[in-house]
């Protein structure tokens, strides 16, 4: 197992788990409940499958599917929903979202006058890392329940480019991921806290579970490759299941467009409009986002439009020239090098026929 391999996997896990582990504190610390502590049980479950990819994967990926970004999602989606139920009325200071964090000197000169003569520097570095913890345990609820959902889709983005790829994806098709991710959890960020922030929306529990249950729901998302990488069709593939061939050959666009349609800017645009026309809650902001994921799945359904007649005039032509086969899936190198190997054969069985067996005479 190549070293940097083990870093990576064990370094991003542990940022998984960190995280996880901050978003439970702070559900307990909102709640004054040490119960909420159990929420860490479930970082469990991505210890065990660091230890089970280490052992069966030497550390890389799976084809198709992350498990270390689904258990991820499963530890610190629950502590964020607490958290967003919750949502505290505390004040913010003078301007909303306003982070201030003011450790004095006071505080630290009282926490290096109580540790002079008992432990020396050991016991000034714990106690100064207890006053940081209690300034940090001031701002408000707001604001930490912003921040952890702006870490949570960065490290998304970040665990995704640091965790060892498999051999089934290339590195040209993780930087085009990483790219879409990037977009992808601007777009999810954006839609969470666009919607919960109306005054009307938090005084209505319902639809602040439906709200962050299309949040969830868009999270899926993110465990899955498959917006880079092509099925492929088997050589056995026959013409006349269009179905198959369609989806060997355009497997990477189709995902993008079903993600699109039926897990992100669909699912959004319903949220928006059910926001506008059933409990009347306008602003600019709303209007303009709700008209852009119009625009959005329209190009959508034209690019879907698009490769199903390009698709269907190529086995047309086909058909026309009464070619059997053929998976129009299969790249044009690919065809060109098969056939060229082919004729190679062909070349050295003319070149070289095969030898016939000497007859000799039998003894009678």
């Amino acid at each position: 197992m190549e070293l940097m391999v083990l870093l990576n996997a064990l370094i991003t896990r542990l940022l998984f788990v960190l995280h996880s582990l901050i978003g439970v504190w702070r559900v307990t610390a909102v709640k004054k409940e040490p119960m909420y502590w159990l929420l860490a049980l479930l970082n469990l479950l991505l210890c065990l499958e660091t230890g089970l990819t280490l052992k069966f994967k030497q550390g890389r990926g799976y084809k198709w599917f992350s498990p270390a970004i689904f258990l991820y999602l499963i530890c610190i989606v629950p502590s964020l929903w607490l958290l967003e139920i919750h949502h505290g009325t505390q004040y913010c200071g003078n301007e909303p979202g306003a982070v201030q964090v003011n450790v004095s000197n006071q505080d630290f000169n009282q926490s290096r006058e109580s540790s002079h003569g008992i432990e020396g520097t050991d016991h000034h570095i714990i106690q100064t890392a207890k006053v940081f913890v209690n300034q940090l345990s001031t701002i408000c609820e707001t604001v930490w329940t912003l921040a952890l959902h702006q870490t949570f889709l960065l490290l998304l983005v970040v665990g995704r480019w640091l965790l060892p790829i498999g051999v089934e994806i290339t590195r040209d098709q993780l930087s085009q991921l990483l790219l879409m991710f990037v977009g992808t959890a601007a777009d999810i960020l954006e839609f969470a806290s666009e919607t919960l922030d109306i005054e009307d929306v938090r005084k209505n529990y319902a639809l602040i579970n439906a709200i962050l249950a299309v949040w969830t729901w868009s999270m899926l998302q993110f465990p899955l490759d498959l917006a880079v990488q092509h099925i492929g069709c088997k050589p056995s593939t026959s013409a006349r299941r269009i179905p198959s061939l369609l989806l060997c050959r355009y497997s990477a666009e189709l995902w993008n467009i079903g993600v699109s349609l039926f897990i992100q800017d669909g699912p959004f645009f319903i949220v928006r409009s059910i926001l506008m026309g059933h409990f009347r809650i306008f602003n600019q902001m709303l209007v303009f986002f709700t008209a852009k994921n119009i625009l959005v799945v329209t190009l959508q359904l034209y690019r879907l439009a698009v490769i199903t007649l390009d698709f269907r005039a190529t086995v047309l032509q086909k058909r026309r020239k009464g070619e059997v086969c053929c998976c129009p899936c299969e790249p044009y190198e690919a065809r060109a090098h098969a056939t060229g190997h082919q004729e190679n054969e062909m070349k050295e069985f003319v070149a070289f026929p095969p030898k016939e067996e000497s007859q000799t005479p039998l003894d009678h």
